[in-house]
């Protein structure tokens, strides 16, 4: 990507490595770990330029092999790497984490980041003028709870200027990373974002609201906020200028999006990949449902093998799938290789 053509998409935050389980089981007793790369708007900058779109990943790793190997990885999917700064007196951040789901309660994640190379991103280390150009600037609650200075930095690149990109905002609260500030501060940027991302059960843990009506509430100025609703899919609320799914009083149009029936391999991933779905087609301009369902889509297509990241569907294919009338849509069932060829879609 040259200096002259901006990207679509820049994703800024931390990524690290990620040592992942040879078997499920404590970690304690797991024997052996695979190398792995994780960083939620990492992920989303890979999904997406996996998806054909220009992305740019904006952050800092240490002068170190795992630096070298995030950088190498990330490039790997195409993104832009050239603003990556890397820190020759802090490491890269890694963490090791078990195989079951997030949400359980068996689920473990021992995170090495404190101190970390990212964790010393801030308004003078990463100038919002020292970005590069991009229609989208894609962030998330992680990076406000990795130090004072990332929380300052979050919050100058969420103020209001000129010429200041589409502000894409994942609230991602991870109970784990929030050891001093409440995580109540990750209301403001939310608030002055454009499209934020938020599951019902984060705005219930990390802010007291409850449910997707009074999550919109506590969030009134984005042009798009979308609740994600776990197996009973997603609600989005939205009154953006012109878009077509918005009527003509400009109060919320409300929308909701069941999710899909997938046969799931590995139960990560699937969050950062809905939000490059999402982001993919409001790029290409397309209404609501379809932004919703090109999230759901790419989330099945990560929720159907093992790691974070996977190619996701063709274009042409994933359009076909979201174009489904409702009765159809709700008969899809996603399994292992449906991304790859129409026969694996089944519709029982």
């Amino acid at each position: 990507m040259s200096g002259t053509t901006p990207a679509d998409v820049v994703c800024l935050g931390e990524s690290m490595v990620t040592f992942l389980p040879s078997r499920p089981g404590r970690l304690a007793d797991v024997p052996s770990f695979d190398r792995g790369i994780g960083g939620a708007e990492s992920n989303v900058a890979c999904a997406l330029a996996a998806a054909g779109h220009r992305t740019a990943w904006v952050s800092r790793v240490g002068a170190d092999g795992f630096g070298d190997h995030l950088v190498e990885a990330v490039a790997a999917y195409g993104v832009d790497t050239s603003f990556v700064r890397r820190d020759p007196s802090r490491p890269t951040g890694i963490y090791f984490r078990t195989a079951t789901d997030r949400d359980t309660d068996v689920h473990e994640v021992a995170y090495y980041r404190a101190g970390s190379a990212a964790s010393a991103m801030s308004p003078s280390t990463v100038p919002c003028d020292g970005l590069p150009t991009g229609r989208i600037l894609h962030l998330s609650g992680i990076t406000a709870a990795l130090s004072a200075d990332c929380l300052a930095l979050l919050h100058e690149l969420t103020a209001p200027r000129v010429g200041r990109p589409l502000i894409s905002f994942d609230v991602n609260y991870r109970p784990g990373l929030w050891r001093g500030e409440s995580p109540a501060v990750l209301l403001e940027p939310a608030r002055r974002a454009d499209v934020v991302f938020v599951g019902e059960d984060e705005a219930e843990a990390a802010w007291g609201v409850v449910g997707a009506a009074a999550i919109r509430e506590a969030l009134p100025e984005p042009g798009v906020v979308v609740v994600k609703r776990g197996a009973d899919g997603v609600t989005v609320f939205s009154h953006e200028p012109g878009l077509r799914a918005s009527n003509a009083s400009g109060a919320d149009e409300v929308t909701h999006v069941p999710a899909l029936r997938v046969d799931v391999v590995a139960p990560v991933g699937a969050g950062d990949a809905f939000a490059a779905g999402f982001l993919s087609a409001t790029l290409r301009g397309l209404p609501v449902r379809d932004r919703a369902r090109h999230g759901h889509l790419m989330a099945a297509a990560v929720l159907t093998v093992p790691g974070d990241l996977t190619a996701p569907p063709a274009r042409e294919h994933a359009d076909r799938l979201a174009a489904l009338d409702d009765d159809a849509w709700g008969r899809l069932r996603l399994g292992p290789g449906w991304t790859g060829d129409d026969t694996e879609v089944r519709t029982p």
